[in-house]
């Protein structure tokens, strides 16, 4: 009975913990790419996936930057999401 009684804990504590990717995040994605990259951390064979990953990620950033924009602009505030961080 004490076994049943602990199962539920473990789920709420594994629940209250959900892991979660911000903005700013993706942003340093980015950036650590970009100097990786300018080091030579990369192989000729793997710049090809390293570059279109480090693309998609600064697109989706840019995407989601400019909508945060549009919103502000709407809501009448004159922060922009990078001021903020």
């Amino acid at each position: 009975m004490s076994e049943e009684t602990q199962a539920p804990e473990v789920a709420t504590e594994s629940q209250a913990e959900v892991p979660a990717v911000t903005v700013n995040d993706l942003v340093n994605v980015y950036a650590i790419i970009d100097l990786a990259s300018k080091r030579g951390a990369f192989q000729a064979g793997e710049l090809s996936a390293v570059g279109n990953t480090a693309n998609r990620v600064k697109a989706f950033v840019d995407h989601v930057q400019a909508q945060s924009a549009a919103a502000a602009d709407e809501t009448g505030e004159t922060e922009t999401p990078e001021a903020a961080g």
